[in-house]
């Protein structure tokens, strides 16, 4: 792994240079951009390449495998050769698929054991994975990781969250990889049937597929629920791979992996880059993921870079401060104020007793509008006094008027994968 920065520079160049020649050569999507925007790849610099090779939307993507399915054309050898596909969860638009060769794949495998080498786990470990396993890409490249530092894993699919919760106290698992919603879902079900997970041997949660972890308030309810364990939070995407793992010195950063991605922030309006410390959206090129890669792809996530200098953990790599921040699409403006899906939880989850809670956003009208709808405990007895609370911690944080509603206990849906508890009806 690499740390400093001018040999992450260097190792940059040469896998760039190396990734352009072969897709010039095959690539259907890319081939022609290349030729169209880049004259000499066999000496390009990433400086050259970031300023004068066009972005990638996913909407592009989108297009591309509707104008020619199933897949699309951005593959850059014969359908023979690949041997795994995956497909993106939907939640922000129309889902796409993605093919990897077995070179690609191990890429992303690599990735993936850089977060589990930098949250500490080593063969000691044993690995529960609390996924589905299903078509997205999810944990898949997570558990061959964890085979190759050498942990024992443990694939949670097909099962209960009781038995789930059942397994990781039975086999003594060390590490829980899942999602940040499902961290907290399976607290509420062990405290529901009496399981003190404080007694259980897990140390570490490693979270993903939401940007949870990055609201202090929803890391202090999952270490409340796994008392003893700690957080980790790491970031990817189906169509780019793992991309991000948290700084072992600071749980407010997340690391690129740069050894394996160019990473640019860019202001979302100019499509300029901004300066550290300002707040732009992530453009990614991943380096290794040869058999279908993604150029300068505007990722939607909003992050803050830090100071480019060496962090105390002992790396150069980019520090997002914060984590994700949120995503291009998902703010709101509300009577003039603007509305991110992160700054409501961050206000839910100082509420221990909200055991679930949804966010609408009505756009029919002229003027759109905002509620919250919350799920308490079941040992509240008087809901009206609690929603009044937390209607006047929303007012006070973000300066506007939410209404508030209570449910009854189960009437709101409880997610294994990415939740989706911010509903924008249009």
């Amino acid at each position: 792994m690499l740390h400093e920065r001018a040999s992450i520079k260097r190792h940059q160049g040469d896998s760039l240079r190396d990734l352009l020649a072969i897709l010039a050569g095959s690539n259907g999507f890319y081939a022609p951009r290349i030729a169209a925007s880049l004259s000499n790849i066999d000496a390009i610099t990433t400086e050259q390449f970031c300023s004068h090779f066009p972005m990638t939307t996913k909407q592009e993507i989108v297009d591309d495998q509707a104008a020619h399915p199933p897949f699309g054309t951005n593959l850059t050898y014969p359908m023979s050769a690949y041997t795994r596909v995956s497909q993106t969860s939907g939640t922000s638009g129309q889902a796409i698929r993605w093919l990897d060769t077995p070179a690609s794949w191990n890429w992303m495998v690599e990735c993936w054991a850089t977060v589990f080498e930098r949250s500490g786990v080593t063969a000691e470990d044993r690995i529960f994975f609390a996924f589905s396993f299903g078509p997205f890409l999810g944990f898949w490249t997570g558990f061959n990781a964890g085979e190759r530092v050498g942990a024992l894993c443990m694939p949670g699919g097909g099962m209960s969250t009781l038995a789930r919760i059942e397994a990781i106290i039975g086999n003594a698992v060390t590490v829980v990889c899942c999602t940040p919603t499902y961290a907290i879902h399976m607290g509420q079900v062990a405290a529901e049937n009496n399981i003190d997970l404080a007694k259980s041997s897990v140390r570490a949660i490693i979270v993903a597929g939401e940007p949870g972890a990055a609201v202090p308030a929803t890391r202090a309810t999952i270490e409340g629920y796994w008392a003893g364990a700690k957080v980790w939070d790491h970031h990817g995407m189906t169509e780019i791979g793992p991309v991000t793992y948290q700084c072992p010195e600071n749980d407010a950063i997340l690391h690129v992996i740069e050894e394996h991605y160019i990473a640019e922030i860019i202001d979302p309006d100019t499509l300029q880059p901004v300066l550290p410390g300002v707040q732009g959206e992530l453009v990614l090129t991943n380096l290794g993921r040869h058999g279908s890669p993604l150029l300068r792809y505007r990722t939607g996530d909003l992050v803050c870079a830090g100071p480019q200098t060496m962090c105390t953990c002992g790396t150069d790599e980019l520090a997002l401060v914060g984590g994700i921040i949120g995503r291009t699409d998902d703010m709101v403006v509300i009577r003039g104020i603007n509305i991110w899906p992160s700054s409501i939880e961050a206000v839910i989850r100082r509420f221990p007793n909200v055991v679930e809670f949804r966010t609408t956003v009505d756009a029919t009208k002229a003027m759109a509008d905002i509620f919250i709808d919350v799920e308490f405990d079941t040992a509240v007895t008087d809901t009206e006094s609690e929603r009044r609370i937390i209607e006047d911690a929303l007012r006070a944080t973000l300066a506007l008027r939410v209404p508030v509603q209570v449910l009854a206990a189960g009437s709101l849906p409880r997610f294994e994968m990415k939740a989706r508890r911010w509903i924008r009806l249009r």
